[in-house]
């Protein structure tokens, strides 16, 4: 059975720094394009980020691009998302999911297996 877990969301004042953490489990996510994205109440679900296994080419959506570096750890199955320079809009809850297209894309509609979602809050 195929399972993300994410973690690492939380609470950070504007200006601030979190890691989020997606770990496969019942799939090798070095064979996978691995995204990242978030949805806030009462918006669509929009791609952040994603990466390639092989080469490790790394694609941002122009929100977060400059402040978010998506990363892999293939020995621990992990894929991260460094986040810094937090603002108030980055408030959503954050997925991981795997990509279903070749080379890679930000399109949710391009992604099959989805975790659960950590809730990141930028609040002073």
């Amino acid at each position: 059975q195929v399972q993300f877990v994410e973690s690492g969301g939380g609470l950070v004042q504007p200006g601030g720094s979190l890691r989020l953490s997606c770990t496969g489990s019942g799939i090798r996510l070095d064979y996978s394009v691995i995204g990242w994205f978030r949805q806030a109440p009462g918006t669509q679900r929009e791609g952040i980020s994603c990466i390639t296994p092989t080469d490790q080419r790394t694609f941002y959506a122009e929100s977060v691009k400059g402040r978010f570096t998506i990363s892999r750890d293939n020995e621990k199955n992990t894929v991260y998302l460094q986040m810094n320079n937090l603002k108030p809009e980055d408030t959503a809850v954050y997925y991981c999911a795997r990509c279903t297209v070749l080379g890679g894309d930000i399109k949710p509609r391009s992604y099959d297996y989805w975790g659960q979602g950590t809730q990141v809050t930028v609040s002073s």
